[in-house]
């Protein structure tokens, strides 16, 4: 998709975000579900949506990595981890870095960490530069179904009570990767 065309799309959307209000998107596998990450309203809408517990925590997705550092603790880190994580960046794989002291338990959810991505995927690098932030992301899906591919799958699963990005997901099979930016482990293959 044009960038130019997403863009024009955003002003409704970037709206929707800031009414506190949760929206769709395709990422690179999957449609997200996403909302302002600062409101607490926003995420507890759609956990509520998704039918998630809050304690499993979430997922931040950016456009750049210091969109991403007012919630986590960047000074935790090595040179040699972020180096690590620049060089699957953008791209498909997903951080779980230590989190700021103030980032939101919402976010977090049992967790004293924050899994982040810097994603490749231009519809969502353009939402969230027009936004000026990251988005929370979540599969597209409700509790116990398979996340939605397409436009149509998620008006279908969510009966259309959630304004959607159009685009197309990226071609990857699997969600993305999730790593451990401490230690490296994988948590989540992609």
């Amino acid at each position: 998709m044009n960038y130019n065309d997403t863009a024009s799309n955003f002003d409704g959307i970037i709206n929707v975000l800031n009414n506190q209000k949760v929206i769709a998107y395709p990422t690179e596998a999957v449609f997200g579900l996403g909302c302002d990450p600062d409101s607490e309203k926003a995420v507890m809408a759609l956990l509520d949506l998704k039918q998630r517990p809050w304690d499993k925590g979430l997922i931040l997705i950016a456009d750049n990595y210091d969109q991403v550092k007012p919630y986590i603790d960047d000074s935790r880190l090595t040179t040699e981890q972020r180096d690590a994580m620049f060089a699957t960046w953008p791209g498909p794989v997903t951080w779980v870095i230590p989190a700021k002291s103030t980032t939101p338990k919402w976010l977090t959810g049992r967790f004293d960490s924050l899994a982040v991505r810097v994603t490749d995927h231009p519809v969502v690098k353009a939402l969230c530069s027009a936004y000026g932030k990251p988005v929370v992301s979540t599969s597209a899906n409700l509790s116990g179904y398979e996340p939605c591919r397409t436009t149509a799958e998620v008006n279908q699963q969510f009966n259309g009570r959630i304004p959607v990005v159009d685009g197309l997901v990226g071609g990857r099979q699997n969600p993305s990767e999730i790593r451990d930016a401490l230690t490296g482990q994988l948590y989540r293959q992609g």
